[in-house]
């Protein structure tokens, strides 16, 4: 058995008191910042005699220990360093209890770190997705041999066996497919509708299939043994909004939208007051073929709203130079695209009023929603931003330094994308939520930023969420700030 330890002492410690009951303690949590101390991390083998050995490698060069994927066939530990543009991959020795590399690559930018690989296969030939520059596509690796074909943008491996792998990929930004990729002759078979949004699980002969439904909410699940299929019943609730989502790529850069009207709305019958939903970060993809991605956002527009929702530079499904775009500046792109899109589906739809547009958006939507304030105040009029972060020095380290490198030695990076340098700018309004016992995007973003405003001078509100943490999942706190935002909206764009 194999056993990840981690020693948290050198992490810095930091503190969630709960204001609402001021007579209990604060609860403590290790938080590594961007650029602050890590955990320390090893890895054990106990023995069926119950004896436990660590498994050696120089830790100081590769502090993250990404993956572990066993097999019959040997262990595969996938390592990375602290700036995570740098790889290696190695196998267990079991007789010299320490890890032997057999394969190191570098990125201009990073390194994925992708679901299933790396691993070996039952030949024990080593399996990775890795970014082909030349193709600019994520394509599936035998023993360093490409597997997938080019344009083929590989999510994910699934299963592989002797003679083929069956990966999660995508042709089109917005489908994604199950395949299964042949070793011997190269082929690549579609195993679902490339047209939708699909997922699954496979052990190389039998599949259990996830297909969404692109235009009403809903999603099949089938096993599939052989030649025989079976319907695996689906109790999930339906949502009760009908949702339409209307998808376009448009603009130059054939940007992915998902546009949605209220139900009653006639065509031609008067402008709607627009409201963009994105989320807009890395491996945070919202423009999907799965209608039930969009019920909320259909709620919205049932409130009478047209709502938009844009896949900018630097998420997924659109291959690495698309995601790296936002490398060492995770503002200017998100911006851009949202504003780039607003625009084309304005030329597009003349029910849209592009002269009152609200932005809203949780995480990083909610950072992106205040950044665009802040920067387009001639494009936004109001913003809802909930649990954004604000300072990306005050976010974790794998997680902000993989884009915007260490603080100490990138601080431009930090400095460009601080929403507290920008409090000055503030000219519409703005409203931030945020829970107090967030532990993910701590609640102290929200309460600089609030400070670096009143400082400027600039009017905006806050809701704090007493006892509540990164997301909201209790169904009445979730409805009320849904109807907090749609008045919000009313009061600032009309209806």
């Amino acid at each position: 058995m194999l056993v990840e330890r981690f020693d948290e002492t050198d992490v810095p410690q930091w503190w969630i008191a709960d204001a609402a009951h001021p007579a209990s303690e604060p609860a403590s949590r290790r938080y590594p910042s961007a650029g602050s101390n890590n955990a320390l991390v090893e890895l054990w083998l106990i023995r069926a005699d119950l004896t436990q050995v660590q498994i050696s490698w120089d830790s100081n060069a590769f502090p993250y220990l990404a993956s572990v994927a066993p097999a019959k066939s040997g262990t595969i530990v996938e390592l990375l360093n602290r700036s995570q543009n740098l790889v290696s991959i190695c196998v267990i020795d079991v007789e010299k209890n320490e890890l032997r590399e057999i394969q190191r690559r570098t990125d201009t930018a990073w390194i994925d770190v992708m679901p299933g690989v790396p691993c070996l296969d039952e030949e024990s030939q080593l399996l990775e997705i890795v970014n082909d520059v030349e193709t600019d596509t994520y394509r599936l690796v035998r023993n360093g041999v490409f597997i997938s074909p080019p344009k083929l943008q590989v999510r994910a491996l699934i299963s592989s066996d002797k003679a083929s792998a069956i990966v999660i990929g995508s042709r089109a930004a917005t489908t994604q497919t199950l395949y299964r990729l042949n070793y011997s002759d190269g082929s690549c078979t579609a195993l679902t509708d490339e047209s939708l949004w699909c997922s699954g699980a496979s052990d190389g002969s039998n599949h259990i299939i996830m297909q969404a439904n692109p235009d009403t909410p809903g999603t099949t699940f089938t096993a599939h043994a052989g030649n025989q299929t079976f319907l695996i019943n689906n109790f999930a609730e339906s949502p009760n909004v009908n949702v339409h989502p209307h998808y376009a790529s448009v603009g130059t850069d054939e940007l992915e939208t998902c546009l949605l009207w209220p139900t009653d709305h006639i065509q031609g019958s008067r402008q709607l007051p627009i409201v963009l939903s994105p989320y807009g970060g890395p491996h945070g993809q919202r423009v999907m073929r799965n209608a039930a991605a969009f019920t909320s956002e259909q709620w919205i527009a049932d409130q009478g709203f047209a709502v938009i929702v844009t896949d900018n530079r630097g998420t997924p499904g659109r291959g690495p130079a698309w995601e790296r775009s936002v490398h060492n500046d995770l503002a200017t792109y998100p911006v851009q695209d949202q504003v780039a899109a607003l625009l084309a589906l304005g030329q597009l739809h003349a029910d849209l009023d592009t002269s009152r547009v609200g932005i809203r958006g949780w995480s990083f939507g909610g950072y992106l929603a205040a950044l665009a304030l802040l920067e387009r105040p001639d494009i936004f009029s109001a913003a809802v931003a909930g649990a954004p972060v604000t300072d990306w020095a005050l976010y974790d380290t794998a997680y902000t330094e993989r884009y915007l490198g260490m603080p100490q030695t990138n601080p431009d990076a930090y400095a460009k994308t601080s929403l507290l340098n920008k409090a000055e700018q503030l000219e519409k309004p703005l409203l931030l939520i945020h829970g107090l016992a967030d532990d993910n995007v701590f609640a102290a973003h929200t309460l600089q930023f609030s400070s670096a405003l009143l400082a400027a001078g600039k009017v905006h509100s806050v809701v704090p969420l007493s006892g509540v943490t990164h997301m909201t999942p209790q169904e009445i706190v979730a409805e009320n700030l849904l109807r907090l935002e749609i008045d919000f909206f009313k009061e600032h764009l009309g209806d």
